[in-house]
């Protein structure tokens, strides 16, 4: 059994982040250069950039980080130091996913992007409302699936701030947080979404981590619906009493929907149609993973009673679901996370689900 990697860090904003850079800063140096690297490639962003271009973004980027998140960027500043990496070369740590929207729409607009054919993003999504729930408490849980190079670099932040409640945080190095719960029992993840209307914003882990830092849900989701947002997620929030809200959001516009009495799953193409009118072309096969994804989480979530044990082999499905590299994107699930709002349970896996163990934590 391979474990997840558990690092805790505790006290001021810069001092987590220190700690952060400090235990992981070889691994964060190689995989930040390695994201910088693929922002300049026609191939992930539509657009040929030099680095130096690519890293005016980011520096762009890095302004509007500052005025939404003043003490994560102090976190971030930490792990810049212990790493002598750049505030703008972390953001596109962080933020990788979004900065190839705001690459794609703000590149070299002299020259029309192309549609990239590399694509990354085959995460599964789904929130169980308490109705269906066979503990009668909700549940959130999800793959995150990204280039197979990205596994090593998974880890799970315990961290427990000065001032906002205590938190998991699935995520890989350098990068402050991708999938969580905190101790008030307010949950977040996300799956990505592909969008021709990126802008200089906020990349989303930045959102995930100032919701929390949150003790009410709706104040949760002021965080994404009052940001300027870089690129485009689709976002599931919940809390300990069973609420919900999945937000499936754009640089430009959103829609928020509450979780009601039907589980909601969600993949990687959008669903709403004003959305639709600003989401990038994806690759035909990319598309047909994302729908036959969908098509089968909605099969395995149609009953009642759902237990941790239905959703950890929802994760590891061989149909659809659990995915394995192939070329020419070289996808996998690197992990996965599902939640106990109400519970404080906490369950991730390292790697593809199908091939290792969850293990369990509590907030």
């Amino acid at each position: 059994m391979k474990r997840i990697r558990v690092i805790k860090l505790a006290g001021a904003p810069y001092d987590m982040g220190y700690a952060h850079g400090e235990r992981f800063r070889d691994e964060i140096r190689h995989f930040t250069e390695e994201r910088v690297r693929l922002c300049q490639s026609p191939e992930w962003t539509g657009r040929g950039l030099s680095q130096a271009a690519v890293i005016a973004l980011a520096e762009a980027c890095v302004a509007e980080h500052q005025a939404y998140a003043t003490d994560l960027m102090e976190e971030l500043q930490g792990i810049a130091d212990a790493t002598n990496l750049s505030l703008a070369e972390l953001v596109i740590n962080n933020g990788f996913t979004d900065f190839i929207d705001t690459i794609y729409n703000l590149g070299d607009i002299a020259v029309p992007a192309l549609t990239p054919p590399l694509v990354a993003d085959n995460c599964t999504a789904f929130m169980i409302p308490p109705n269906r729930s066979a503990t009668g408490a909700a549940f959130f849980g999800q793959t995150w699936d990204m280039h197979a190079s990205a596994t090593p670099y998974v880890i799970l932040i315990h961290g427990e701030p000065d001032d906002a409640p205590s938190f998991l945080a699935f995520t890989v190095t350098g990068c402050v947080g991708m999938i969580g719960m905190n101790s008030a029992g307010i949950t977040v993840g996300v799956n990505n979404l592909m969008a021709t209307d990126g802008q200089i914003g906020v990349t989303w882990p930045f959102v995930v981590r100032k919701i929390l830092q949150q003790d009410d849900l709706d104040a949760a989701l002021k965080c994404l619906t009052g940001a300027k947002l870089a690129g485009a997620h689709n976002y599931m929030l919940m809390d300990g009493n069973g609420r919900g809200y999945e937000v499936e959001a754009m640089s430009s516009r959103h829609h928020v929907r509450e979780l009601a009495d039907e589980t909601i799953s969600h993949t990687n193409h959008c669903l709403i149609q004003k959305n639709l009118d600003v989401a990038r072309e994806r690759p035909p096969d990319s598309q047909n993973s994302s729908e036959n994804r969908l098509r089968r989480a909605d099969e395995l979530l149609a009953k009642d009673d759902i237990s941790i044990d239905d959703l950890m082999a929802l994760t590891r499905d061989g149909v659809a679901i659990c995915t394995r590299p192939q070329p020419p994107n070289h996808v996998e699930s690197c992990g996965a996370a599902i939640m106990s709002p109400a519970t404080g349970d906490f369950w991730s896996v390292w790697g593809i689900p199908a091939d290792n163990e969850y293990e369990h934590f509590v907030i």
